[in-house]
């Protein structure tokens, strides 16, 4: 059970539920523990996005027993020995990967590994040592920085815990445009979170800046080798597409992104310019007479035949016929003298 995690809508199936009791039900995962958090009551197909239209809700299991909850806090033991044992073979296996959390599921049918890495990694030979010494299934899952300061939790440059790992559900988007809009500084360090991309809370308060404010419409271009501020950094422009509208980025860092030009803000006014005026404007093209129809062609019965034309041009007569080719006379194969080489 997680304090900040997605709420997932379950059939009561005739059980008594309140607000606040343990239940086991049936995941895509398997068997889980859960918390109600929300009363039974009737719901709409809207509210359910997770669910298919036309199939019905999941069944809750059952309620937890006692010996349930046991059982969930020998599982959360057995999840930090599990992380040691991973990292050793992390260590052993040299794989270019970051372990940061562990999850049983409640009938310990599977374990989940979640981990950070730079690119693909090969983990085969680490999923078979995991596989011998649990003697069950093994999934390992590539996450992202935002899920992993979710997962391990933090506090945020406000003082107060991260909203992530608090009571955000679901990750919203988040534009370097909303910054622009609240008239904060454009400094990354000061705009992103622990995770390195822009903070969440950024979101909070941006509808009412554009309600109260006037949101300014003209978008702007940028130049190529100009310096421009993204949500990933600061960088250089190395490229510029008029067509998508967007401009391709070298950051400091060495990593190359695409955003787009509402999503890029410029270190010096001076390297922007309107993208309305800069659009090249097509001239119509001028419109060309129909041309005039192609006569239709004879049947092949009415064609002239091929030697017909050749008669015509070397004035023969029609009824002109070629003299046969005299026949080769043939040479028997024992008289067939041998050439000589003149080199010889």
């Amino acid at each position: 059970m997680k304090k900040a995690g997605k709420i997932f809508f379950f059939e009561p199936n005739e059980e008594e539920i309140t607000k606040g009791d343990s239940v086991i039900v049936e995941t895509s995962r398997g068997l889980e523990c859960g918390k109600v958090v929300v009363s039974p009551r009737e719901l709409s197909a809207d509210e359910n996005p997770e669910s298919e239209p036309g199939l019905p809700l999941k069944k809750i299991y059952r309620k937890a027993t006692e010996a349930d909850l046991i059982q969930l806090e020998e599982n959360h033991a057995a999840e930090k020995r599990a992380f040691d044992i991973c990292l050793q073979k992390i260590a052993e296996h040299d794989l270019p990967m970051k372990l940061i959390n562990v999850e049983f599921t409640f009938d310990v049918n599977k374990i989940i590994f979640f981990f950070t890495a730079d690119g693909r990694v090969d983990f085969r030979g680490l999923v078979r040592d995991l596989a011998a010494i649990f003697r069950t299934r093994i999934e390992l899952r590539q996450v992202g920085v935002r899920d992993e300061a979710k997962l391990l939790g933090g506090m945020g440059g406000c003082g107060r815990p991260l909203c992530c790992a608090s009571f955000l559900g679901e990750f919203i988007p988040v534009s370097i445009r909303m910054a622009k809009d609240q008239n904060l500084s454009l400094n990354p360090t000061k705009i992103s979170g622990v995770c390195g991309r822009l903070m969440c809370c950024l979101k909070y308060e941006n509808d009412l800046y554009c309600e109260n404010a006037p949101r300014q419409n003209v978008t702007f271009r940028p130049k190529n080798g100009s310096r421009v501020v993204v949500a990933d950094g600061e960088g250089k422009v190395v490229a510029v597409s008029y067509s998508r509208r967007n401009a391709t980025i070298l950051l400091d860092t060495n990593k190359t992104v695409v955003a787009g030009w509402e999503d890029i803000l410029p270190v010096n006014a001076e390297d922007f310019e309107s993208a309305d005026d800069a659009a090249p404007v097509e001239e119509p093209k001028p419109i060309e007479p129909p041309k005039p129809e192609r006569p239709p062609r004879p049947e092949r019965s009415e064609r002239p035949r091929r030697s017909d034309n050749f008669n015509r041009r070397y004035n023969r007569p029609e009824n002109f016929e070629r003299n046969p080719r005299p026949e080769r006379p043939t040479r028997p194969r024992g008289d067939r003298t041998r050439r000589r080489d003149p080199k010889r």
